[in-house]
């Protein structure tokens, strides 16, 4: 940031503050919002977009030369008349980025002259084009997409410092994205009586990134080919980071592979609760069961608040509807050689003593048991089991790829055509993360990775900028101050002086 704007931003700064600092109101006259006499013009010469944070990704895709990879790479396209596969790949992405929740949210960047102008663009592709483009693509060119992105998302992983390099953490899991549509190529319906198709997804948990999106028909179980893909998440990151690890829940263990993966990588997997087990369980001696302390979910910074009455557990009580409490739990380990494998494994056990009561009755206790399975022999049994539990956060991203970047939509009329478009929304998300590991202030860095992606788009995206193309100048002049420009403004400089090879 230069001084000018140093200056400028010190000064807006300064008012919004002395707008929000705590006042002692009298009563007032009149309601905060006034009726103003409003009137529109259309500026004659002046143009402006809302979304003035797309430049900055922009630059990042260019200097990472993600579009020139994507052009080497894809070859999807005879003759570029007039556009690359970089074009439509960033432009169905820069529309999610710009809020888009469709194809047909094109049409209004489409629109939108100086959005063009403010990605040096002469025009866009429309909707129908975009359509067009992801029914172009099938497996092998979706999988050479995926592996284009991953090769480019090294390059920002080796700008981090050792301490993040030291292990990664590879969640997988599936889901379900459904869809209305009747005649969409590859669709089924799913265990829970949803029709459309089953994405796999296997993200890194350390910065939340989409490694790899797998779609399929929604029959599919969860676990159907994940091995093969957690072998390319092994093969992408082994090389940059010290110590990999495997994360799932009981889907996902995949006992044919556990040998071969022991060689490898860490792994914690859930495990079902099978007779066999809960009989070994029973037969420990109460002497290794050992109480599991759970961190608190978060520490009180001032003062501890009354807690408020619990009104779902009232209504439950005096509906007399079935309640299961917890009331405690143990933690205990034995050693387990499961049927497919040489080797002997960790086994670890949770058991939750619940208490079964309707309505103020308590009808009886209930004991559960839930099993870990892993290859590692350093961390308590109580770390194996909070690591394992680690692994929800996953289910927040996968929120967040169906309701924030609204990726799992069924926006085409065909499974790879819909996968094809996943991928490349995705990519929105991704960018994010990216956009997150180059920010210079950590703490700003953590938060862009944990943040929301709408947040993000408004915090990061939605700035008004007037688009001005001076000589050989593209400048976007911020319209508007936010507490986030400082760290925008020097994220957006340090873009500018990455290089790569």
């Amino acid at each position: 940031m230069n001084k000018r704007d140093h200056k400028i931003y010190l000064r807006d700064k300064e008012n919004l503050n002395a707008r929000l600092v705590r006042k002692q109101y009298e009563d007032q006259p009149d309601p905060m919002f006034k009726d103003s006499n409003i009137h529109y013009e259309i500026a004659e010469r002046t143009r402006a977009i809302g979304f003035g944070g797309i430049g900055a990704l922009h630059k990042l895709v260019c200097k990472l030369k993600l579009d020139r990879t994507i052009n080497k790479n894809i070859a999807l396209l005879k003759v570029h008349v007039p556009y690359w596969e970089s074009g439509h790949v960033l432009n169905i992405a820069y529309n999610v980025l710009t809020g888009g929740t469709c194809l047909e949210d094109i049409e209004r960047l489409r629109n939108d002259e100086t959005y063009m102008n403010a990605l040096d663009a002469e025009r866009i592709p429309d909707p129908t084009t975009a359509g067009d483009f992801l029914r172009r693509f099938d497996e092998t060119w979706i999988f050479a997409l995926q592996e284009t992105i991953n090769e480019t998302r090294t390059k920002v992983w080796a700008l981090q410092d050792s301490s993040f390099r030291k292990e990664a953490i590879i969640d997988v899991d599936g889901t379900i994205a459904g869809t209305t549509g009747e005649c969409k190529e590859g669709m089924d319906i799913a265990y829970n009586g949803i029709w459309g198709y089953a994405p796999l997804i296997v993200t890194l948990a350390n910065t939340n990134e989409v490694l790899y999106l797998v779609n399929r028909p929604g029959s599919r179980p969860s676990s159907d080919g994940a091995a093969e893909w957690l072998d390319l998440a092994i093969d992408r990151v082994a090389p940059v980071f010290k110590k990999v690890w495997l994360r799932g829940d009981t889907d996902f263990s995949l006992t044919h592979n556990f040998d071969r993966w022991d060689e490898r990588v860490g792994f914690v997997f859930g495990y079902d609760a099978k007779r066999n087990l809960i009989e070994m369980a029973d037969a420990l001696p109460e002497s290794l069961w050992k109480p599991l302390q759970r961190p608190t979910r978060y520490e009180v910074k001032t003062e501890e608040r009354q807690r408020p009455e619990n009104v779902k557990e009232q209504v439950v009580k005096e509906r007399e509807f079935t309640n299961i409490r917890l009331r405690s739990e143990q933690v205990a380990e034995f050693d387990y050689r499961p049927v497919h494998c040489s080797k002997t494994y960790r086994m670890v056990v949770v058991r939750k003593n619940l208490s079964v009561e309707k309505g103020e009755r308590r009808l009886f206790d209930d004991v559960r048991y839930f099993f870990y399975i892993t290859n590692d022999r350093k961390r308590t049994p109580q770390e194996i089991v909070l690591f394992a539990n680690d692994r929800g956060n996953q289910e927040n991203v996968i929120g967040q790829l169906k309701s924030g970047v609204n990726a799992l939509r069924m926006l085409s009329d065909g499974l790879i055509s819909n996968w094809a478009y996943m991928v490349i929304a995705v990519l929105a998300w991704n960018l994010k993360a990216w956009y997150g590991l180059v920010t210079l202030e950590p703490a700003a860095g953590r938060d862009i990775l944990r943040m929301e992606f709408k947040r993000f788009l408004g915090n990061f995206i939605q700035i008004p900028c007037q688009i001005v193309a001076t000589g050989r100048r593209l400048v976007y002049r911020i319209l508007t101050y936010s507490r986030h420009l400082e760290i925008f403004l020097a994220t957006f400089d340090h873009i500018r002086e990455l290089k790569f090879a």
